[in-house]
């Protein structure tokens, strides 16, 4: 299976440096240098991209343009460049849909490794479906159904409810939550977890009643 990954940054320089490390893993690069570009390398090449780097800060479109666009039609992983770190803005990118942020300057074989660990992550294991109360996982296809009805649930949002589900009965602290799922000692601020809990609520209807908020501690999947 061809393992593409489509860069999109301004500097060329960092493309190369990018595509020098990717490739030496046996990783086909496409290059973009500015959004429009990407968008139009992405419809271009939906069906074999598995994983896009993407700058934030570009000409033409903005990154944040890019991936608002892409999550209208596909759930790709998206790792975001950033050079700014705003805590606010990671907030912000996590509600559209980031899966990982790397800040610049980063290190090319933590790059690669991120990369490895999100793919990994996103191919799922191959067990079959289990039922939680109503709740259907299907860790192949990765996918949520709630009494027979297919839920859309964003990456991390999965990752968050197979989570809280795999440790049933088990308060989990919103530090843990984060380490576990967010990986790589993500230090922004835990109202992301809150935020997606909130979403993953909603979208469960009525079985969102199952997430119990345990107060000053985070968070426990129990069927009670």
């Amino acid at each position: 299976m061809d393992k593409s990954i489509l860069i999109v940054d301004d500097e060329a320089r960092m493309r190369k440096l990018i595509k020098d490390f990717l490739g030496a893993k046996g990783y086909t690069v496409i290059e973009a240098k500015d959004g429009e570009e990407a968008l139009q390398k992405f419809l271009e090449n939906k069906e074999k991209i598995q994983l896009i780097l993407l700058d934030v800060m570009m000409p033409k479109l903005d990154g944040w343009s890019v991936l608002r666009q892409i999550r209208q039609t596909s759930k790709v992983p998206i790792i975001m460049l950033t050079a700014r770190g705003e805590e606010q803005d990671e907030l912000f990118g996590f509600e559209l849909g980031v899966d990982e942020y790397i800040s610049k300057p980063f290190s090319p074989k933590i790059l690669v490794a991120r990369v490895e660990a999100l793919l990994k992550r996103t191919a799922g294991d191959k067990k079959q479906t289990k039922d939680y109360g109503g709740i259907e996982i299907n860790k192949e296809g990765r996918t949520v159904t709630v009494e027979g009805k297919l839920i859309e649930l964003s990456l991390r949002e999965y990752e968050l409810l197979t989570y809280l589900i795999e440790n049933e009965g088990i308060a989990l602290s919103r530090d843990k939550i984060l380490n576990n799922v967010w990986n790589f000692d993500y230090y922004g601020d835990s109202r992301t977890i809150d935020s997606h809990i909130k979403k993953i609520r909603h979208k469960l209807g009525k079985k969102g009643k199952y997430i119990k908020t345990i107060r000053g501690l985070g968070y426990k999947f129990e069927l009670k």
